[in-house]
């Protein structure tokens, strides 16, 4: 009788301790899923700001640039559909359809931007103005600030897709809603969406 109270007590210990570990490994995927949608939360407070600077811009040109109409809607139209890749992404961190949406969105929005800095080189009394001359430094800092979270997301993002790829949890990440790594937020022309908000005045 002794000797299946101990296979008992083996069996109810061993079956507890796997029980600690897979719920150990459910844990620790949460955890890096929640840091990674944080970190976008950080991209997100950023991008808002630029977003909200850019039709300062757009409003201190146009009355500079009147012949200029089709470039100021451009920036605004690009402007609008960032925003709403901004928007969609925020409600899916870490998706390859958002970010990939997102990506397309402020590549748009940096090709408008720079058309809009080619164009004002011909008006060296908006580029003198003062308030540009300030929305142009909100710019600049607010770009830096975009770069610096979208560096800490990625690396989230990171430790997350290794998480999930390490054995075991590549193993049971499936059947606990992680059956795919979480997206990177990479530009594919960087140069040039770093460089668009950074409009030279």
């Amino acid at each position: 009788m002794s000797g299946v109270w101990i296979a008992l007590g083996i069996t109810v210990g061993g079956g507890l301790l796997l029980l600690m570990f897979v719920m150990g490994i459910y844990n620790s995927l949460v955890a890096f899923r929640e840091r990674y949608k944080n970190a976008f939360s950080q991209i997100e407070v950023q991008l808002k700001r630029r977003y909200d600077l850019i039709p300062n811009l757009v409003a201190t040109a146009k009355g500079y640039m009147k012949h200029e109409s089709e470039t100021l809607e451009n920036v605004i139209n690009a402007r609008n559909a960032a925003l709403g890749a901004m928007q969609t992404a925020s409600a899916d961190p870490g998706s390859p359809e958002a970010m990939k949406g997102l990506i397309g969105a402020e590549s748009a929005l940096a090709g408008a931007m720079s058309k809009f800095s080619v164009v004002m080189e011909a008006y060296p009394d908006l580029k003198a103005n003062e308030n540009m001359m300030q929305v142009s430094e909100e710019l600049t800092s607010t770009e830096n600030k975009v770069a610096f979270a979208r560096q800490g997301y990625n690396d989230a993002v990171t430790n997350y897709n290794v998480a999930r790829q390490k054995f075991p949890a590549v193993i049971l990440a499936s059947m606990f809603g992680h059956a795919t790594d979480a997206e990177l937020l990479e530009f594919e022309d960087s140069a040039a969406i770093q460089a668009a908000p950074k409009v030279s005045f």
